[in-house]
């Protein structure tokens, strides 16, 4: 495994953690979209959880150092994009989900030799 996935890897096993001590359920992780829902969405949602009534999509951003910038910095428009259109893939394949509030959430988690720094952004775009 690359270094770069394995620390996606682990921001996204902490995110799930953080997440789910926060009373939120997750519903799925590294969802897969490939031409479904008109045969143009491709991609995939870090994890999409519930949270009381709402559907929350949550990008995962981490990052080892702030060398770059934090991870919540990482977020382009076109990722926000990215992340809406495949929300409504997802939702195109659970329609139950359908009339149910939608959120865009961002954990962002910064792991570095002194310790790890979670944010979670609700609502983050």
């Amino acid at each position: 495994m690359r270094v770069k996935d394995a620390v996606g890897r682990f921001g996204e096993d902490t995110a799930a953690k953080h997440l789910t001590e926060a009373g939120l359920t997750i519903l799925a992780r590294n969802w897969h979209a490939a031409g479904i829902a008109g045969g143009d969405v491709r991609g995939e949602l870090d994890i999409v959880a519930r949270d009381g009534n709402a559907l929350v999509v949550v990008e995962v951003k981490t990052r080892s150092s702030t060398r770059y910038g934090s991870p919540a910095e990482s977020v382009t428009p076109d990722k926000v994009r990215r992340v809406r259109r495949l929300a409504v893939a997802w939702l195109s394949q659970h329609p139950d989900w359908a009339p149910h509030t939608i959120r865009f959430d961002l954990v962002s988690v910064l792991r570095t030799p002194t310790g790890l720094q979670i944010d979670h952004l609700r609502s983050a775009f």
